[in-house]
């Protein structure tokens, strides 16, 4: 099934209505303000301006009112990407998608998050203001996580730092930590969806396929059917833009916890102002306590200890 959306001024949008006027039905769903039904076209205005066409015969009404479609905005993403060339429309298809957030920040853990979107979500994920992650404000998303962890079915994973300093200990690289982590939540999503299947199942690609598959060919069960990689995945399908939305939450809820048990706000990234606040843990608590925060390898460790020190002369 097509599905092109277009933002459109008031004075369109009333021109849009008078159109369809004949073909109106009710519907009730939040943030509709008018809604249309052709024999292959489903027309459906939102509030915030956007106007979607479901159906065969979408991308024909859809051109009749100019603008970019989300269709013609994928095209344009996925010229941008590397990985997996994606079928036409993927937007609008019924599918499973993981991120991961926490890997350059020096606090902190490593939090995966899969869930599955199915085609008859889409719109009202996307009317939650669903969208890459990075592109809203920590505070939004705490707000956003727990009605996307209540509709969707999701699996989040979350890996503390003493655990990731451990296996990382062990020679582990990230790339493989990220790739086990991915492949057991993706795991997850499909035995709760049983006998259900997604259509495909997209990774904000971290790397190429055949090194995720090396990375993760020890294990006992590997996801491949419909695999595909994609990096900007967040803008290629909402299960992918909701499920970095459902990481980033879980990641903040850990480093809420980690701040109260250092009794001191623990800031994201690594950059000087984490340097400064790991000494100043390090000369309250100790090295142990700090690493049991931190991801220890990283060069943030030996910044801090060098300003801890001289402090103490």
């Amino acid at each position: 099934m097509s599905n092109e959306v277009l933002v459109m001024q008031p004075n369109e949008i009333e021109k849009v209505k008078t159109h369809y006027a004949q073909y109106k039905v009710e519907r009730s769903a939040p943030g509709v303000i008018f809604a249309a039904k052709l024999s292959d076209t489903a027309i459906t205005i939102y509030k915030s301006g956007k106007v979607m066409f479901q159906g065969n015969g979408a991308s024909r009404e859809a051109s009749l009112w100019g603008g970019v479609s989300n269709n013609s905005m994928e095209k344009v993403v996925s010229g941008m990407t590397k990985g997996d060339t994606l079928p036409p429309n993927f937007s609008s298809f019924s599918v499973v998608g993981s991120d991961e957030t926490g890997t350059g920040d020096y606090f902190g853990p490593i939090t995966v998050a899969a869930c599955f979107v199915r085609a008859d979500q889409i719109e009202f994920i996307q009317e939650l203001g669903v969208k890459d992650s990075k592109m809203l404000t920590d505070d939004v998303m705490r707000k956003m996580a727990p009605d996307l962890m209540a509709t969707l079915t999701h699996s989040v994973l979350v890996l503390k730092n003493e655990q990731y300093n451990d296996i990382q200990g062990r020679g582990w690289s990230q790339g493989k930590i990220k790739a086990l982590m991915h492949n057991q939540a993706l795991k997850h999503v499909l035995n709760k969806l049983m006998p259900e299947k997604p259509e495909y199942i997209l990774i904000d690609q971290f790397a190429e396929r055949g090194i995720y598959y090396k990375h993760i060919k020890a294990e006992k069960e590997i996801i491949r059917e419909n695999v595909l990689f994609s990096t900007k995945a967040e803008q290629l399908h909402v299960s992918v833009a909701a499920a970095s939305i459902i990481a980033r939450y879980a990641f903040l809820k850990e480093m809420d916890r980690l701040s109260e048990i250092a009794n001191t706000t623990i800031p994201k990234g690594a950059s000087a102002k984490v340097d400064e606040i790991a000494s100043r843990i390090y000369l309250k608590h100790g090295e142990t306590f700090l690493k049991s925060i931190t991801k220890w390898h990283f060069a943030n460790t030996q910044k801090a200890i060098r300003i801890a020190n001289k402090k103490r002369f």
